[in-house]
């Protein structure tokens, strides 16, 4: 849609041409001009035109199965593959046997909310039905920013809601407390009777005491163990048993140094001389798995196991990240540092999450309104 600047001059502004092609509902190439003088005018003229020849334009007879494909191609060069899989697998489960025929043009509201109704009408929890319409609403979103259709009709419906869900942020985070952790440290360490069982033991402990993520974790090589720092430059995705792939870590803060306290550093200097028995050993070796990777399901069986022998609620393995950042909130660490060490891209995610772990600074605040 180009504006050329003529030489004609009318009342000291030069005139422009305004020219905007477009396609219209028959499929003919067609354009249409405007001559006008002034280049705010130009600009003006530029977006009626374009809001005119909008309403002209062939509509979009890609269907949703089309849209997919080209998304999940493009989107192969932008996400990880970790993530890329994810949004593969939700959309052709939950999104494509219901409207994959229908032309995304075609998607009305009525449409839509009877996909939303099958969906609510499932037994999930409402985070996963909201995961499902996030993956559809960024496939949609896309086809706007193609400008295959003119907005997303799926916005007005909105996510899914529990009218039940009165849950509060305690209630839905779990963590473990220090002692709990002693008690489930306890039990990890009595079972640490062969290299591998160490392994775990080992993992476990560096998810207490750095808070990193379990393919973090366990894509760690002796190589980024430096004196007390472990620097955080690789993760593993693994989603097939037995099948895994090295990655860079999530996103751009997740490359990170974090300093060890002493306890931990002791833990990692004794495995270090366990694994050196290793033939082959070399730096290149796995802190936790050595020549291999722990694999997830072998980590959320001892994680399990760990956790009813100690007597404990059993807990997510990312739980374990939570548990870090409780044990730091309760002793008043900035929010900052907490966010920095969990490798996350911005403050609001990690004070989402906590913030109702801070009731020392309520009462703080209260005392010192007080004392005026």
């Amino acid at each position: 849609m180009p504006i050329y600047k003529q030489d004609k001059q009318k009342d000291g502004r030069y005139q422009y041409r305004v020219f905007v092609s477009f396609t219209d509902a028959q499929g003919n190439h067609k354009k249409v001009s405007r001559t006008v003088y002034g280049a705010a005018e130009a600009k003006q003229v530029e977006m009626q035109l374009q809001r005119e020849v909008g309403e002209r334009k062939a509509p979009c007879s890609m269907t949703v199965q089309q849209l997919f494909g080209e998304f999940i191609t493009v989107k192969s060069h932008e996400l990880r593959r970790s993530s890329l899989e994810k949004s593969e697998r939700i959309l052709k489960h939950d999104v494509l046997p219901l409207v994959g025929d229908r032309r995304i043009d075609k998607l009305t509201t009525k449409l839509l909310q009877d996909w939303k109704t099958q969906i609510a009408e499932r037994d999930l929890k409402v985070t996963t039905k909201n995961n499902i319409y996030r993956e559809f609403r960024c496939l949609l979103n896309y086809a706007v920013k193609m400008e295959y259709i003119p907005k997303n009709p799926l916005l007005a419906l909105g996510g899914f809601k529990d009218a039940y869900d009165f849950a509060t942020p305690q209630e839905t985070l779990h963590y473990y407390t220090v002692e709990q952790f002693r008690r489930f440290i306890a039990v990890a360490e009595q079972r640490a009777t062969t290299l591998t069982d160490c392994g775990f033991y080992v993992f476990f402990c560096i998810a207490f005491y750095t808070g990193m993520r379990k393919g973090e974790i366990n894509a760690l090589k002796w190589s980024d163990v430096e004196g007390n720092v472990i620097h955080v430059r690789r993760s593993i995705a693994q989603k097939v048993k037995g099948c895994y792939e090295e990655t860079p870590p999530k996103n751009r803060s997740s490359y990170r140094d974090l300093q060890m306290p002493a306890q931990l550093m002791k833990i990692l200097e004794a495995h270090r001389e366990r694994q050196k028995q290793c033939r082959g050993f070399s730096d290149d070796f796995r802190v936790c798995g050595g020549p291999a990777v722990l694999s997830d399901t072998a980590i959320m069986n001892r994680n399990n196991q760990f956790a009813d022998a100690a007597g404990l609620p059993r807990i997510r393995v990312h739980d374990f990240r939570h548990t870090h950042a409780t044990l730091l909130i309760n002793e008043g660490i900035n929010i900052q540092e907490i966010a920095r060490r969990l490798g996350h891209s911005n403050v609001e995610t990690t004070w989402s999450t906590y913030a109702h772990l801070y009731p020392r600074e309520e009462e703080r605040a209260v005392r010192i309104l007080e004392s005026i």
